[in-house]
């Protein structure tokens, strides 16, 4: 089974009234600054701070009943962690999700208040999937991965088609990317709505496995990178998104830790709003020079904005 553009569109409707429809933002400076019409889709406005919720509703409201009495479990290092625990909130089944213990504080906290057990690991030495599948065996629960799962990516594909939607035809969508669940989704509504833009996803400069992947043909798999952008510390890409971004990408560039947060920076004094150092990988690309986007319309996925307290000291 692989993702269909159809099962965006009954993603789309599974989540009506439930998601927010996030807004698109412009800036008039970040246009002049890169000869682009920007339009950025703003995540960090969505339920629980982060486009997770989109696929984490979308697949558990396709539980069975005797899915829904069992529970679900997730690992994340925050936001699909949130997004399982809101979700199973609102529709009655109980979440355990395992959870690094140096996630950000606030997303830990957020994820305890959406009323899920959080089970806590080294990120370093522990495999977490290995975690959650043992909890699973135990309690009969089903897992949700955060991004290698067919309901996760065509849930996250709605950010994309609602943007496009919107605004119109683009020649440029760009997101960030961690195990891929949103360029995926991103690329297939993409490309059945705009079959003519160029695609392209940025990882952390730290954290390459995806661009690696991508230029070498088969996943690379890499030691947990050292990078602000914690919801892009990935170590491999998915079995499902792979082949999916394979197809229809364009390229996988990176951003380093600096420019993260000049973008981060740019995102709070010039367009108000914040933005996690994640969501700010695409603009980052943009202004590293590394995405020419003069002359066309560019969308971009602004992925979430639930930024850690020693990030905003770094930001201060």
């Amino acid at each position: 089974m692989t993702v269909t553009w159809q099962d965006i569109q009954a993603a789309s409707a599974r989540i009506e009234g439930v998601a927010h429809v996030t807004p698109v933002l412009t800036s008039t400076t970040a246009n002049d600054l890169t000869g682009g019409q920007l339009y950025f889709k703003a995540e960090n406005f969505q339920r629980m701070g982060a486009f997770k919720f989109r696929g984490a509703y979308n697949a558990i409201s396709q539980f069975t009943p005797e899915q829904m009495e069992a529970g679900v479990i997730a690992f994340s290092s925050g936001n699909h962690a949130q997004a399982i625990a809101l979700a199973a909130k609102l529709l009655g089944t109980k979440a355990t999700i395992v959870m690094p213990q140096d996630a950000p504080p606030n997303k830990l906290a957020a994820t305890r208040g959406y009323g899920a057990e959080v089970v806590l690991y080294d990120r370093y030495t522990e495999d977490r999937e290995a975690i959650g599948n043992r909890i699973a065996a135990e309690q009969g629960g089903t897992v949700i991965p955060p991004y290698d799962h067919e309901h996760v990516i065509a849930g996250q594909g709605t950010a994309a088609k609602e943007l496009i939607e919107e605004v119109g035809q683009l020649n440029v969508v760009i997101t960030s990317l961690g195990g891929g669940g949103l360029l995926a989704g991103t690329a297939i509504a993409t490309h059945a709505l705009c079959p003519h833009a160029a695609i392209y996803g940025v990882e952390p400069e730290a954290g390459n496995d995806g661009q690696r992947s991508f230029r070498s043909g088969e996943i690379v798999t890499i030691e947990t990178p050292k990078t602000i952008a914690d919801g892009a510390q990935t170590l491999h890409l998915g079995d499902i998104t792979f082949p999916i971004i394979q197809e229809y990408v364009t390229d996988i560039i990176t951003a380093n830790d600096e420019e993260l947060l000049d973008a981060m920076r740019f995102m709070a004094y010039r367009m108000k709003t914040v933005v996690e150092p994640t969501g700010c990988l695409p603009l980052a690309a943009i202004f590293n020079g590394q995405i020419n986007v003069t002359g066309k319309r560019v969308g971009i996925i602004l992925s979430g904005g639930n930024i850690s307290d020693q990030i905003l000291r770094i930001e201060v």
